[in-house]
């Protein structure tokens, strides 16, 4: 009787822990950004090979965190939560200060955003609180629930970081809601957000106030605030339908287009693929949260859904708060376009919670304690 070489099996049981459709959905987007990333850098292999090293060491993360089964992540989630709050707190007292903001800890190697791994500890860490009190849920664990989603969210504010704070209530609120928070409490959560609305605007920094005024009128100060939106709707109206050709960017390679690597890739994108290369790359972000949503309908437990869902929820928000900045519908808040954008802190925290949907998917038999 042959026996499968033991690397082989071993890689073969890795493996088998990636969900098919979801990593080709995703690759396919890989590639458009690799693309993309080359044409917007000048064709600068340097930054080229720098992007395909963020990609492979994120996508090593993915596999590792794909072969952890669900009910092991659920028991991370109160301790990475409490180590990113405490981070957080680290950083309010002494973070480095770069451009006005405290968000990085300097650890003389680098320096890193602990609101980034905040991104994965709060649903880790709710999903887990909810799985915990499963058929015996009241009006307090909602509350307490939201006190989790407070302390992380008034600190990332703090910074300022109001983008990253906003991302972090939002995926927040989406587990609060999968897990059966009723409509009345969430229309009594919209009237209070609204009302509250010129108390948070006298609160805001001027640069806060700045970026608002200047989504309603750009051409207000067209060569200060309001240049980045100017420039990027002209790239992506000047692409067309069909697109001015991959490298032949005008508005990208005669350098107006501002960090066209990172928050501003889309509007590369636009300018050489046009309105045809948007609607197959929306298509393929409408596959990846659909594939998600799939794996949250058909998961085991109360856990695996809210962190499916929530997963894939946060990917959408990602995704239209990028294109909405860049086309101009929504202000410019510094939010990366996911699978796209250089970067590799954005690219690893990504694929953690593509690596929890895969975990999620392959991982059938779950321990639900």
């Amino acid at each position: 009787m042959n026996h499968p070489h033991p690397i082989s099996h071993r890689l073969f049981h890795i493996l088998r822990h990636l969900d098919g459709w979801l990593l080709a959905l995703m690759i396919a987007v890989l590639l458009l950004s690799s693309a993309t990333v080359y044409s917007a850098s000048g064709q600068s292999l340097p930054r080229l090979t720098g992007h395909f090293i963020n990609i492979f060491v994120a996508l090593m993360v993915l596999v590792v965190v794909a072969n952890v089964p669900p009910h092991i992540l659920a028991r991370l989630g109160p301790p990475l939560y409490a180590i990113a709050l405490l981070l957080l707190v680290v950083v309010a007292v002494a973070g480095e200060v770069r451009n006005g903001s405290r968000r990085w800890l300097n650890l003389g190697v680098g320096a890193f955003q602990p609101s980034e791994i905040m991104k994965v500890a709060l649903p880790l860490m709710l999903a887990w609180w909810f799985q915990r009190r499963e058929g015996l849920l009241k009006g307090k664990d909602y509350l307490l629930a939201a006190i989790l989603v407070l302390l992380p969210f008034a600190l990332i504010l703090r910074q300022p970081d109001l983008g990253t704070a906003l991302l972090i209530g939002a995926s927040g609120f989406y587990l609060l809601f999968f897990a059966g928070l009723s409509w009345r409490v969430i229309g009594l959560l919209v009237v209070l957000a609204a009302s509250s609305l010129p108390l948070v605007w006298h609160f805001m920094h001027d640069y806060q106030r700045q970026r608002i005024l200047t989504l309603l009128n750009p051409e207000a100060d067209p060569l200060g605030a309001g240049y980045h939106i100017i420039q990027s709707t002209i790239a992506i109206g000047s692409g067309g339908v069909f697109g001015k050709g991959w490298l032949h960017g005008t508005q990208t390679h005669l350098d107006f287009i501002p960090e066209r690597t990172t928050d501003f890739v889309f509007a590369v994108f636009g300018e050489e693929f046009g309105l045809l290369g948007a609607v197959l790359l929306v298509a393929l972000y409408l596959g990846i949260i659909a594939r998600g949503f799939y794996i949250a309908a058909y998961a085991p437990s109360l856990f695996s859904r809210l962190m499916a869902a929530t997963v894939s929820l946060n990917f959408f928000t990602y995704a239209f708060v990028n294109m909405g900045m860049v086309s101009g519908i929504l202000p410019v808040v510094g939010v990366p376009l996911p699978l796209m954008s250089y970067g590799g802190t954005a690219m690893i925290t990504l694929m953690i919670g593509f690596g929890i949907l895969m975990s999620v998917a392959t991982h059938k038999s779950l321990n639900k304690t």
